[in-house]
């Protein structure tokens, strides 16, 4: 039987998202239709979490779901703006990336080995980071595109190593831990 946290609109929001994001695949990068896409997806990934806290159907499953629907979106959006990103990206930009995606990978493992799952936390920083990374398909067209992503890979290395150490530090899964400077 399928229950009603399943069948919640977060959740339904948080799917339609993962299918948004396989219809990107069939959009031309850069295009209108993959703004388009690609601001909805953006509009779903802010709208099932506000929707499921204030109708109480927060759930681990529509956390994890949303987990899996972002982790999707930066798959597939890096994938098809590949290309693009060769102007972008300095070499040693490219290894700065492959160590804060070692990092994100040192913390899932912690995740796995201590407590038997794969969590991605949602702290303030993995939000900003969300944000930002999600900013920069907007900013390839004109220009100011490797400047900012210096700027995300600074954002995007602080909230890795932090959530490696709220891992690192904590007793038990802490799924609501926002950062490390707040109780």
């Amino acid at each position: 039987m399928i229950s009603d946290r399943m069948l919640s609109l977060a959740n339904t929001i948080t799917f339609s998202r993962i299918l948004m994001v396989l219809a990107l695949l069939f959009a031309e990068p850069l295009s209108n239709v993959f703004y388009g896409i690609y601001l909805a997806c953006g509009i779903s990934d802010v709208l099932d979490g506000y929707i499921a806290r204030k109708s109480c159907t927060v759930s681990r499953l529509g956390g994890k779901l949303d987990s899996v629907a972002d982790f999707l979106l930066a798959l597939v959006v890096g994938f098809l703006l590949y290309p693009y990103l060769g102007s972008v990206l300095q070499k040693e930009m490219v290894v700065w990336i492959i160590v804060i995606s070692i990092i994100r990978l040192l913390s899932l493992l912690v995740v796995r080995a201590k407590y038997k799952t794969f969590e991605i936390l949602h702290t303030y920083g993995n939000k900003a980071t969300g944000l930002l990374l999600f900013a920069l398909p907007f900013l390839l067209p004109n220009g100011h595109a490797t400047l900012f992503a210096y700027v995300v890979c600074v954002v995007a290395s602080l909230a890795a190593i932090e959530e490696l150490i709220i891992h690192l530090s904590s007793r038990s899964l802490q799924t609501d831990k926002k950062s490390i400077f707040l109780n």
